[in-house]
């Protein structure tokens, strides 16, 4: 009988890798965007809080060892001031203006190059480009080059048909602002329609024409509703510029006229009347404002991913 010894065999462990944690993942996926959001946080939160505390204070520059803190006095005499309130009504007015009129203009441009035709390409590339000019430049452009009563070309042509010579900024100053700034954001909706142009539904649109519709027809029921959306959108992230808008206001009237908006009327009252606490008020209540108006504009941005990704 032989004896067979079993030889136990060694088994080694080996060691499980831990995967790590989704808390982790997500931190790994947003360190390299840490040091983005931190000098955001720096240049423009820090600022702003200082700006709110500021607001709180009966501060004037010339005088700064008497400031003390007031509450809500600064706030309630931006809202009471009859200047002040004056340059809230200008603002929301130039803004409904501006928007209003570089909707249609854009939403007529925007049709047009929606056609095709022979140089489309050259004249897309024209019409975008008073929307690439430095905002003060397009100012001087329209002060100097436009309006000016001696050498303007607005004179020069009314000479040459022997119209009359105005001074257009003295004799109509808020419609001579607002027709710089509707120059200027024109090609901005004219873009932003385009694209909503061109992302319509081209089955239903033939389909449309097979049954016999017209073009205003099509234009009413098809193409308008889809628009609605980009239609608010150009006119929501138009009105947060608008209403942040100095360099119009400043290069052409100098805030004279009726023409001072509050982004202006804040410059006064920081670099003219010194009255740091008053202005800062005034600034706050323009980016609270500006706050409200992106949040829509954000809502409506979300909305039109949603679509097109329900339409993917």
């Amino acid at each position: 009988m032989t004896a067979t010894a079993t030889v136990p065999t060694a088994t080694a462990s080996v060691p499980t890798l831990r995967q790590p944690s989704a808390r982790l993942r997500a931190w790994a996926t947003r360190a390299p965007l840490l040091p983005a959001l931190v000098f955001m946080i720096v240049v423009t939160q820090l600022p702003f809080v200082a700006t709110l505390v500021i607001s709180f204070f009966d501060w004037n520059a010339l005088y700064p060892k008497a400031r003390h803190f007031t509450g809500l006095d600064n706030y309630q005499q931006v809202l009471t001031d009859a200047d002040l309130r004056q340059s809230v009504w200008t603002t929301v007015l130039l803004t409904a203006a501006v928007v209003l009129a570089s909707l249609v203009l854009g939403l007529a441009l925007a049709l047009l190059l929606d056609r095709k035709f022979r140089g489309r390409g050259v004249v897309r590339t024209l019409l975008i480009a008073p929307f690439l000019v430095v905002p003060v430049a397009a100012a001087l452009l329209w002060k100097h080059v436009l309006y000016n009563p001696e050498y303007g070309l607005f004179n020069g042509l009314l000479h040459y048909v022997g119209g009359p010579q105005p001074d257009w900024i003295s004799n109509t100053p808020l419609l001579a602002v607002e027709a710089s700034l509707v120059w200027q954001w024109t090609p901005f909706m004219m873009l932003i329609l385009l694209a909503g142009l061109q992302s319509r539904d081209q089955q239903q649109m033939e389909a449309a024409r097979v049954d016999g519709a017209s073009d205003w027809q099509i234009f009413r029921y098809l193409t308008l509703p889809h628009l609605r959306r980009y239609l608010e959108l150009g006119g929501l992230l138009g009105s947060i510029y608008i209403v942040q808008n100095f360099d119009a206001v400043f290069t052409i009237t100098s805030g004279g006229l009726g023409t001072a908006n509050l982004p202006y009327t804040v410059y006064q009252s920081f670099y003219q009347a010194h009255e740091n606490g008053l202005a800062s008020a005034a600034g706050v209540l323009v980016v609270i404002g500006s706050i409200i108006i992106a949040t829509f504009a954000l809502r409506v941005v979300s909305s039109l991913f949603r679509e097109e990704v329900g339409r993917a």
